[in-house]
């Protein structure tokens, strides 16, 4: 039987699971496995480390400050500033709410295409079926915590098991082609080089981590033991992540030719899509947008969580009065419901830009802010020694570099 600590601890895994995996998943076997299937077992070696390292980090930058309770947002300033946690914190809202945006745009399209497709009715119009659907997720983030942690559990167990189910099935179709591919020494750190930042968001759970430091902080109600068992839990989110994600990413990768995986980056649709229509296979139809929904949605809520976070901490900087936290929950979820409910409806083409844009901001705030912060402030001073310090600001700086170039 578990205790009230391990199911704490259970939950939270579940949630961080979910806040990582977006409805990018069903883009990374197409992304990740292009450049064949040798560099990607190098990514996968690497991917487990960087993940729960560099998330521990930000997890002990937020439980290092002296006043308990205290987000991202205010640690940040309490650490570098005013001035500089203004921008840091700026660019941390910035960074989250554009994927906000794209989650509520994806999650109306699922949802219309799967009820014209796979159901064969009508959908509602844009305008009111955006609104619903917004509605209901911004309403459950009104909920208490432990209610809407409840709910992202739910939806994160189906996405868990069809995931997996998914990757079985495919293991009869699974061929030799990508094994054949042998890339040259330049085209394989290459295309690790340019695939490390793919790893990297399709991994990313630090919208989440403020709320999980704070959560861990108000349960255990000690500093270090608050630590060592945030610790226990990412490494077991980073451990599920790379079991359940790249065991997906990988039947794909061996059920696909290279040349396949090329066409399906060219006619820019997801694997699942992709795979439905090769073997003309209804089961996997199906799955697809019930898999892209359950993985919105259980995104969507850590997402919403940093984002308003990062709202809260700009207003409350421009404030001498801050305003009381019960009460700006509500002032965002109607800002942001208005703000999602336009996007949604208009479709706007070029989120995935915005996305991409936000991309060196969150490596920045991820993986180099708090390895700086190990060497600035003494309160972290004990983690110096560390190896995983260097480990996780050199992935930092390719992932950064790689964004970069990617987007001249």
């Amino acid at each position: 039987m578990a205790t009230p600590s391990q199911r704490f601890s259970l939950t939270w895994v579940l949630n961080l699971f979910g806040t990582a995996v977006g409805a990018g998943v069903l883009f990374l076997p197409i992304n990740a496995g292009m450049g064949g299937f040798y560099p990607l077992i190098v990514m996968t070696l690497l991917v487990g480390p960087m993940t729960y390292l560099a998330h521990r980090g930000l997890t002990r930058f937020v439980l290092s400050s002296k006043n308990k309770g205290s987000d991202i947002t205010s640690v940040v300033r309490e650490h570098f500033g005013e001035r500089a946690g203004k921008l840091i914190t700026l660019l941390y809202f910035f960074a989250i709410f554009p994927i906000l945006l794209i989650y509520g745009v994806g999650i109306t399209n699922t949802v219309s295409s799967f009820m014209e497709n796979q159901l064969a009715i009508t959908p509602p119009p844009r305008v009111v079926l955006s609104f619903i659907l917004i509605a209901l997720m911004i309403g459950v983030m009104l909920l208490n915590e432990e209610v809407m942690l409840k709910i992202t559990t739910w939806l994160v167990y189906p996405l868990v098991l069809i995931l997996f189910g998914l990757s079985v099935y495919l293991i009869p179709q699974w061929n030799t082609a990508a094994l054949q591919q042998m890339p040259t020494t330049g085209d394989f750190l290459t295309t690790l080089w340019l695939t490390i930042p793919v790893l990297v968001f399709a991994f990313n759970h630090s919208p989440a981590i403020s709320s999980f430091a704070l959560s861990q902080q108000k349960h255990y109600q000690d500093e270090i033991k608050a630590e060592i068992e945030s610790g226990k839990v990412l490494r077991s989110t980073a451990c599920i992540l790379v079991l359940f994600v790249m065991f997906f990413v990988f039947s794909c990768v061996l059920t696909l030719t290279p040349a396949e995986l090329a066409e399906a980056k060219a006619q820019n649709i997801s694997i699942l899509s992709y795979l439905a229509n090769k073997f003309d296979n209804p089961i996997i139809s199906y799955f697809g947008p019930f898999v892209a929904f359950l993985a919105i949605g259980s995104s969507f809520f850590g997402h919403y969580l940093g984002a308003r976070e990062g709202l809260e901490g700009l207003v409350n900087q421009m404030r001498q009065e801050p305003i009381e936290s019960s009460k700006f929950r509500k002032i965002t979820a109607v800002t942001f419901l208005v703000i999602l409910w336009i996007v949604a409806t208009i479709n706007p083409s070029i989120l995935g830009f915005i996305e991409s844009l936000g991309g060196p901001i969150i490596a920045m705030i991820l993986f180099i802010m708090p390895v700086y912060a190990v060497y600035k402030v003494p309160a972290l001073a004990r983690f110096k020694s560390e190896f995983g310090q260097i480990f996780v600001f050199i992935m930092g700086c390719v992932a950064i570099s790689a964004i970069v170039y990617g987007l001249l």
